[in-house]
Order: C-alpha cells, then structure tokens, then sequence
C-alpha cells in the first residue's frame, strides 16, 4: 500500500469518528440519534460513498450493520450507553457467530449524566460480552483507534466495541486524515454452523468465543495501543481515554500506563511496569473495571479508594485526589448565571402539560423534550424510566391503581423506538389508558433528526411517511384522534373524554418543534388595561413571559403559539400590531 497523503484538520471528536470509519472502508452505517453519539451518523452522512441511515432504534442499527458485516461489507452502529443496552441482545449473539467483514460498533458513554438518564459504564458490556474495546482519549485516536477497528475485526473474526465519552466525542482536537482504504467486499457464503445460533451450533461457537479471548490476550500484549510511559518511578497511573490527557495535563511527571485497548488488558505488560513503579493507582471513571481485574489477578493496587466513582472526574478532581496541596496552582473555573432548563417559547409540549396539571393527571413520561414537563410551574410529570417505559409503566401504575386517570406521554420518535410494542400490549390487555403521542416532526432533543415518521431520510431523501393513526387503528385501538397541540380548549375536552373513558385511547398531539419552523407567529403583548395579574399566562412556563409587579411578554422571545391567549380569562393578550 503506497504512503497516503495526510493533511491536518481541526476535529470534533465524533466527526473524527465519523472519517476513521469512512477510512476504514466502511459502506454501511446505522443509528439511532442519542447525545453525546449523534453526530457521527450526521458527519458520516457527508460521505457519498457509505450507506448512512436512522434506525427506528439501536437494535435494529446494530442489526442492519452487523447484517452487512455478515454479508461481507464493512458495518458500523452508532449509540449512547443506554442505546447499548437496546442492542445488547444482538451484541451478546454476534460476539459467538463472529463476522465476515468488519463490524464496529461505538458506544459514547456520559459520565456526569450531562444528558441521560443514568450514568452506565460501557466496558461492563466488553467484559459481559467478552469482545474487544478499545478506549480512545482524544479526536486524533477516535479516527485512528476507528480506522483499525475494523482491521482487528476481521483479523480475530469478532465484533468490536469503541467507547468514547462526552468529553472524546464534544472536544476538538488537531487530527491527521488519510486516504479511504479500497476494501473488497467479502463474498457471502452460507455457513448455518457459524451463523445459525440454535443450541447445537452455539455451544461450538462457545468454543471458539474462548480461543478468540487467548488469541486477543495474546495480541494485546503486542499492540502498540497500549503503552508504558516511565517518568518519576515513585507513582505509576493505569488509565485511558481522556482521563490519560487530563493527567498528563496536571500531573506531567507521574508513569502512566495507558490503556488503548480496554479489554483484554495486557496483564503482562501491566505486571512490568506495576514492578517499576513503588505506588500503583488506577484512574478511571464510572466502574472500578480495570481496578477489579487487576486486583484478581493479584497485582497490588488502588483505584476508588483514591478516585470518585460517581460523575465525571475533570482536572481538578485529579489534583484534588492526588496532590491536594497544589490545588491552589491552578484556577478555578466558577460558573455564572446558569441558564435553567425549560421548554422553548411556543413549545407545543407546554399547553399539553399545562391541561394535564388542571386535570390532576398521573403522568408516565418518556425519554425527550418533555421530560422539562417535570420542573416547575408544570410539575407534572410522575415518572421516566427508559425510552418506551411511558407505556408500560402506566400500564402497571393503572392496574395498581384502577381509580387513578393514568397517562402515558412520549414523543414521535421514542414511540416509533421501544412505544409500539406496549401499545399493543395496552390493547391487548385491555388496559384503559390513555397514550399521548407529542408529534413535534423531528427527534427535537438530539438536534432535530428524521425518522420513520417525518417522510425523510438521513440523507434528506422522501421516503414513507409512518402514519400514526393508521398504526394505531391497525393494533386496534378502540378510539385514535389528532388534535393540534395549540387548540388548548379541544385538547382539554379530548383529554377529559379520553380519562373517563373505560378502554385505551391513542391521541396524537400535533405541533411542529420550534427549531424546525422557518417562520415564528406574530408575538403577542399584553395590554396593562385590561390584566389583573391573575397569573394563568405566567403558569405555562414560558420563558418570553416575565412576572414581577407586571406581567410582560418579551418581543425578542415570544413566538407567537398563543397558547397564553387562549389561557387569559380577561383577553388581555392580543398580537403586536406592527405600521
């Protein structure tokens, strides 16, 4: 292979991602959009030559590009750590069949929960699933380390995992690209004993899962991914990902062993330098991982007993833990005036959050936008559980509580996700709830994404549209309505009918996500004369409404929903008349 041209570019982490695999040869790509993962799809998505595309879940996105890998193209699926979990299914099969062409799957975790639900660590499932990982620290190793992801794929016939984390895949960094490499598509041939996993055939390919790990063990120990950085011999530091760049940040001076590969670790290498060094710690967010496999192994060494296991460790978390008398060196960064989440001004979640507190709703959300349904002065939400666990949980909440008017809300995109199957089982069951289905058109809380039900694809194509209500009148579904999320008065009349009601009802609440209007309405002001300072607009949460000894809207905010005219019982709030 002749030397490839190499220019230096400045990179987001996941758009490093994003060209290590286009460099890798990859020609089929899938997703599901999840922070802080999305936007490695949307940068691979630039590239003509790779097959790119939204899933209706992570699933099926592993699935789809396990199945190309299978069939001889080289394959990657995209998700956060709880997207992992969805596919963990497939993960745990395809780590016994093994792969044809190569198979890449990243996974970005968040420590400190910045943007998720919980705080999982992703290596567990390396372990669980006994497959290789590898643990870039910064944007020119997420295209290095995805580049030859794939190689190692195909050379030891397995499923690779790449963990990134909040930090690797939203931080820039300078970056090195390269040519694509011409990749032959593998031929397909059909091989039942290795790809077929009932018991017979899976207990061989048990077999062959243990003799992949000692060969693994084995080139973990050669790999120059993981690497023994000798300075002073009195503190020796196991770490990787960009915990390894905050060290050599605050602690240039201290040996680092660090971890590319993440799973197997190079027991040998590591007994080595842990033989040079007089104090040995692991740093390592999340999951004492590395810490429980060194310690069973019998090299002595300490780990949560210097570091935090809970939340994101940064900088001065490191110093603080390890040299607390320097603390005062480096500056500390305070932050100011913190912006509160809230739903945006002319959000059309809010009016439906505002008419469910009236009615004394118990409120099973979902994963979304409308999670902000729980703060103050909505408060409406009950519970948020997982993608798809509105349903479920409002299933079992009603059956414990049959007196209670029970509803279950999420969003477009999470119904299509994990909403589908619950319905069915309401219906089935005959469960009487009621599900609110928050049309907005978009995948709103990860930036705006299509799926199945917005009519387009990931590369801007028109495709079929998912009709929600002919799915739901198709699972049967005693009553299916749509009502535009501004018309608050018929929403409230729908919602009253559908709480009382003895069967369970679909109601599709439509109103596009404001980030994806290209014109806002015409804002409205409130005329002094005629307000008495009631509140009732104040209570929807709208950030362009300010209360204090007045009420006003502010122009610069208000979109124009008008959904606090339609509150206001003294129409006192009328559109801005412009000359």
């Amino acid at each position: 292979m002749e030397r490839e041209k190499t220019q230096r570019k400045i990179m987001l982490g996941n758009e490093a991602f994003a060209r290590g695999a286009y460099e890798g040869g990859v020609e089929v790509a899938a997703g599901y959009p999840g922070t802080p993962s999305t936007e490695i799809l949307e940068f691979l998505s630039k590239y003509s030559t790779v097959h790119s595309r939204w899933c209706p879940n992570e699933k099926v996105a592993f699935e789809v590009a396990a199945g190309a890998a299978i069939g001889g193209r080289r394959g990657l699926a995209t998700m956060k750590h709880v997207g992992l979990n969805v596919a963990s299914d497939a993960l745990m099969t395809l780590a016994y069949t093994g792969v044809n062409a190569g198979f890449v799957c990243i996974v970005a975790d968040d420590p400190g929960m910045h943007s998720s639900q919980n705080e999982q660590d992703s290596r567990n499932y390396a372990l669980f699933a006994k497959v290789p990982h590898l643990e870039p620290a910064n944007s020119q190793e997420a295209l290095t380390f995805t580049r030859l992801a794939f190689t190692i794929s195909e050379e030891f016939d397995t499923p690779v995992l790449i963990r990134s984390t909040t930090r690797v895949s939203h931080s820039r960094g300078v970056v090195e690209v390269g040519e694509r490499e011409t990749v032959p598509v593998r031929p397909y041939q059909k091989c039942a004993p290795k790809f077929v996993m009932i018991p017979a055939f899976a207990r061989e390919r048990r077999k062959v899962l243990e003799e992949r790990i000692k060969k693994l063990q084995q080139w973990v120990e050669e790999t120059p991914l993981n690497q023994a950085e000798l300075r002073d011999s009195s503190l020796g530091i196991v770490t990787g990902g960009v915990l390894y760049d905050y060290l050599r940040e605050v602690a240039p001076s201290v040996s680092i062993f660090k971890l590319g590969v993440g799973y197997p670790l190079p027991v040998q290498k590591i007994r080595e330098f842990a033989r040079k060094v007089e104090r040995l710690i692991v740093l390592e967010e999340l999951d004492p991982v590395w810490e429980r496999e060194l310690k069973a192994l019998g090299i002595p060494v300490e780990g949560r007993s210097v570091f935090p296991g809970i939340g994101e460790i940064t900088p001065d978390i490191i110093i603080e833990c390890l040299f607390p008398e320097k603390k005062k060196e480096y500056v500390e960064v305070k932050e100011y005036l913190p912006r509160p989440p809230v739903l945006c001004a002319g959000c059309p979640h809010r009016g439906v959050f505002k008419v469910l507190k009236d009615l004394s709703a118990t409120v099973c959300g979902d994963i979304g936008c409308y999670t902000l349904g729980t703060l103050p002065p909505l408060s409406s939400m009950d519970t948020c559980i997982c993608m798809g666990a509105s349903i479920s949980v409002a299933e079992g909440i009603k059956l414990a509580h049959p007196e209670l008017p029970v509803v279950a809300v999420l969003g477009d995109s999470t119904f299509i996700h994990a909403g589908i199957p619950p319905l069915i089982d309401a219906v089935y069951n005959k469960t009487p709830i009621l599900v609110l289905i928050l049309d907005n058109g978009t995948t709103a809380m990860t930036g705006g994404q299509d799926h199945p039900a917005t009519g387009k694809t990931l590369s801007g194509e028109d495709t079929v549209r998912l009709d929600f209500l002919a799915l739901g009148q198709a699972i049967g579904v005693p009553r299916v309505e749509r009502v535009n999320a501004y018309h608050i008065e018929k929403l409230r009349t729908l919602l009253q009918e559908a709480l009382a009601a003895k069967h369970p009802t679909l109601l599709v609440v439509e109103g596009l996500c404001q980030l994806k209007k290209k014109h806002r309405g015409t804002p409205l002001a409130i005329q002094d004369m005629f307000c008495l300072l009631c509140g009732l607009c104040a209570s929807t949460g709208c950030p362009a409404i300010e209360k204090g000894d007045v009420i006003r809207i502010t122009f610069e905010r208000c979109a124009g929903c008008g959904i606090c005219a339609d509150l206001c019982p003294f129409e006192a709030i009328e559109e801005v008349k412009t000359p």
